[in-house]
């Protein structure tokens, strides 16, 4: 270990503990020291690909080591409160995925842990940390639209992860876990605001393997007026599509973080791996080049890692991940009642006394 490394580990080793981990090749100030998974034998392969030195079985002989400073939560949400506290109660810094849990109660139970344990803590909501989206909130903080009025952020796709077809395990459908980077996006941008109410509509149109939604749109109040609207899907056949847009009073601000790579190809024959969920994989592709890099992975571990060291919390901590998901919960609610539902930060009260935020930066 270099020293004055913060020493990293990562628990699990699917999908999102890959994309952390290619991430964090591209970042100072850090050693990975463990991975744990309870597949032993993927966490080893997963382990030798990116030269970690020790895997073990659980996320409880993970925090109890004492060469690990961050506990970084790449498992499902399913299993958030479990670990998430495993942590904390370890004495150890939490860096958790999104989405913080399947309902603002359970991330609210995430939050409670890492408070009561004094711990220091970042929400991993890569949307906010894409470079797309830091420059343009850059833009939107030096004048060049105005006064942001409306912000709208797209993401969907059409091949869900196996976890995400259980909606119990989910919390949800593509609303939970697609929905929560554009709520996240839109509290970034009507920084300053806090959210009130929630109208939003959801219905199964075409999967026949969920029992969730499988489109829903979602518009958001905020106290001073303004609105954000979130779309969110699973039937986009040709693969992942983030688009975002922030309108204000003297301009407009577009990202599209997965359409306009700068690589178009045709492959005759098939490519296997492309990009994340990608609807084909021969003919014509439009690849994303740098996929950590494009989606935030690369942003949000750097600006944790100077955080953590600087003894500051970061610009996401587990408060934005237990207001965004109460936001989703009055979208599911509304969903329900075809009416505009109160978003319930009453879980929050507690922790905005003792100095966490309920409003400002998402």
């Amino acid at each position: 270990m270099t020293a004055g490394n913060v020493r990293l580990g990562i628990v699990g080793a699917g999908f999102v503990a890959d994309f952390f981990l290619q991430a964090l090749q591209h970042v100072r100030g850090h050693e990975v020291t463990v991975l744990s998974s309870r597949d032993v034998d993927k966490g080893n392969k997963l382990a030798e690909r990116f030269g970690v030195p020790a895997v073990v079985g659980t996320p409880a002989e993970l925090a109890a080591r004492e060469d690990v400073d961050i506990v970084v939560v790449a498992v499902p949400q399913d299993a958030h409160v479990e670990v998430v506290s495993t942590a904390a109660s370890a004495g150890k810094a939490v860096i958790c995925t999104k989405p913080l849990g399947r309902s603002g109660a359970e991330a609210a139970a995430c939050l409670a842990a890492v408070t009561e344990a004094g711990v220091w803590h970042g929400y991993a909501e890569t949307a906010v940390f894409s470079p797309a989206v830091v420059r343009a909130k850059a833009m939107v903080d030096a004048g060049a639209i105005g006064r942001v009025l409306s912000v709208r952020a797209r993401e969907a796709h059409g091949s869900p992860h196996k976890h995400a077809l259980d909606s119990a395990r989910m919390g949800g459908g593509p609303l939970r876990g697609l929905g929560c980077h554009g709520v996240a996006v839109g509290r970034h941008f009507l920084e300053g605001a806090s959210p009130v109410d929630v109208f939003a509509w959801g219905a199964r149109l075409d999967r026949d393997d969920v029992d969730s939604e499988d489109n829903a749109l979602m518009m958001v109040r905020f106290d001073d007026g303004r609105v954000a609207q979130v779309e969110a899907g699973w039937t986009h056949v040709p693969g992942l599509d983030v688009r975002r847009e922030i309108h204000g009073s003297n301009g407009w601000l577009g990202a599209d973080e997965t359409g306009g790579a700068g690589l178009d190809a045709f492959a005759g024959q098939d490519l296997g791996y492309v990009m994340e969920k990608a609807g084909a994989t021969r003919g014509w592709l439009r690849p994303v080049l740098d996929e950590p890099w494009a989606y935030g992975y690369h942003g949000q571990f750097d600006h944790f890692i100077a955080s953590y060291n600087a003894g500051v919390a970061p610009m996401q901590t587990l408060a934005d991940g237990v207001i965004d998901n109460s936001i989703i919960d009055a979208g599911y609610r509304s969903m329900e009642s075809g009416v505009w539902e109160p978003v319930d930060l009453a879980s929050m009260a507690e922790f905005s006394r003792s100095g966490e935020r309920i409003s400002g930066k998402g």
